[in-house]
């Protein structure tokens, strides 16, 4: 004999019966109890061996080299947007490609800078960079 009460049903619960594609789109997996929720990528700038900086975002990895000072005037931050002086600030090389590098200026604070732009800034930042193509070291 069927129960004919009826069931509540909430609008998610529709949508992961009758639309699975939809409901990972709009709550993605961690809402679905056959996939287990991915782990939140690795983002983050870290300071490395004589000035250099390594963005790593995933398993990509980006290396800046400090350049050296050539003007006295400040810097604008491309990460936390605020500006500094000589002596607060870089200006950092990244090579991207074959004969391709883009220039970013960094605080020389990295941890501070970090709060001050948030994960929301680091992202942008990584997506100006990522991703790096193989260079071979004839192509320098």
């Amino acid at each position: 004999m069927k129960d004919h009460r009826p069931q509540e049903h909430s609008v998610r619960d529709l949508l992961r019966e009758l639309f699975p594609e939809t409901h990972r789109e709009l709550f993605g997996h961690e809402a679905d109890a056959t996939h287990p929720a991915p782990p939140p990528l690795t983002l983050g700038l870290y300071p490395v061996a004589d000035g250099r900086l390594a963005l790593v975002q995933g398993d990509q990895l980006a290396e800046f080299t400090p350049l050296d000072p050539k003007a006295k005037g400040a810097l604008h931050c491309d990460l936390c947007h605020y500006t500094r002086s000589r002596t607060e600030a870089a200006l950092y090389r990244v090579h991207v490609a074959a004969r391709r590098t883009r220039y970013v200026t960094l605080c020389t604070g990295t941890q501070s800078c970090q709060q001050r732009a948030g994960r929301s800034g680091l992202e942008r930042l990584a997506h100006r960079i990522f991703p790096i193509e193989p260079i071979r070291a004839d192509e320098r």
